[in-house]
């Protein structure tokens, strides 16, 4: 249990709420999100500073405090009595102590229950390759690359490697040996997380996100080698992370690169959580496939061609985002205005209406 009582609370009320996220700052109460909306929690009063930092002090290893003071920020994942995770990130603004907790579900969903498209499982049974989760931050990434490790765990005899900053799901071990490794408690950066792991006999990498050229380089090299490849990164479809993957190399390795991902990616999968009519959210989401036509795109530099491709391949198995909200519309799952305000392009989500 928390050390702090109030923040003890707060994290119950986020279970009983079923909310996602707790926000906790100075100057004003603490806020709930529950189905997407802020809701302020009335029953407390503005927050000191000195409540906050409190707050994150109690739940931050002493040995990680000092850590917190000099760069002003921190990642960490925090159990809450049994079964109860957060993944949590304390900041500063304005020289003031603020904490960001998101609730980490406690069981790991199937593709049905999260209603992701069962094209996903194809990728799950893969040797090889590079699988991209991408979206902006809170659109449900981790938990689709969760449901992805688990369809491994539950089907193939491997060797599963996460690495993460923080830990978020954790994995059972079934029919697979799986080691989930924590960025600053199990290895300094992701970087020497993913050197380590070619002499460490594994068949399936998950890197939890992306940050640098360093990490990049890494995995795209790992699926090159044998390695079933997941990870994150925070852009909004699958022209933009091409280019996002490329554009973080120097400009003499640019040819390269392009070259490398052309082989070894296997698949992008963008998505979005959009409020239901029904309440809750439910996702819209985009797959871009490498087939031969994509490859030779990304090694041409014609990655603005990509989203042609994917509208024109759904029976490849490819999903076009502005096809999957419409669908989505008609089934009566969201409304026209919530699915207009994710729209990729609204001229042709109007004319899959």
């Amino acid at each position: 249990m928390v050390a702090d009582k109030r923040l003890g609370e707060l994290l119950d009320l986020v279970v009983a709420q079923g909310g996602s996220d707790l926000h906790i700052f100075t100057g004003g109460p603490p806020m709930l999100r529950v189905s997407g909306a802020l809701i302020p929690v009335a029953k407390y009063p503005a927050l000191t500073n000195e409540e906050t930092e409190t707050m994150l002090k109690s739940i931050v290893p002493p040995d990680r405090w000092d850590s917190f003071r000099q760069d002003q920020t921190i990642d960490l994942s925090y159990a809450h009595q049994e079964n109860v995770r957060f993944r949590v990130n304390g900041y500063r603004v304005q020289g003031t102590v603020a904490l960001a907790l998101r609730l980490i579900p406690r069981s790991i969903h199937t593709f049905s229950e999260l209603n992701l498209p069962s094209v996903l499982e194809v990728f799950t049974q893969r040797e090889q390759g590079f699988f991209l989760c991408v979206g902006p931050v809170g659109q449900g990434k981790s938990t689709t690359l969760a449901a992805m490790i688990d369809r491994i765990n539950d089907s193939r005899a491997e060797h599963i490697l996460t690495i993460e900053d923080p830990v978020e799901y954790l994995f059972e071990q079934k029919k697979s040996l799986i080691h989930q490794r924590e960025i600053h408690i199990d290895a300094p950066d992701f970087h020497t997380a993913l050197q380590s792991a070619f002499r460490e006999d594994v068949d399936v990498i998950m890197v939890g996100e992306m940050r640098d050229y360093e990490t990049i380089s890494s995995a795209v090299t790992a699926a090159e080698t044998g390695h079933l490849v997941f990870s994150t990164l925070h852009t909004n479809n699958a022209a933009q992370t091409i280019d996002r993957i490329i554009d973080m190399f120097p400009a003499e390795q640019q040819g390269q690169v392009r070259v490398q991902l052309a082989g070894s990616l296997a698949a992008i999968f963008s998505q979005r959580l959009i409020p239901r009519v029904s309440g809750g959210l439910i996702p819209a989401y985009e797959l871009l496939i490498n087939n031969n036509a994509v490859s030779t795109l990304i090694r041409d530099g014609r990655t603005q061609e990509v989203s042609a491709v994917i509208q024109t391949s759904s029976q490849e198995g490819m999903i076009d985002m502005d096809r999957s909200l419409a669908d989505l519309v008609k089934r009566g799952e969201v409304t026209v205005e919530h699915a207009y305000e994710h729209a990729m392009d609204p001229k042709t989500f109007e004319r899959y209406l």
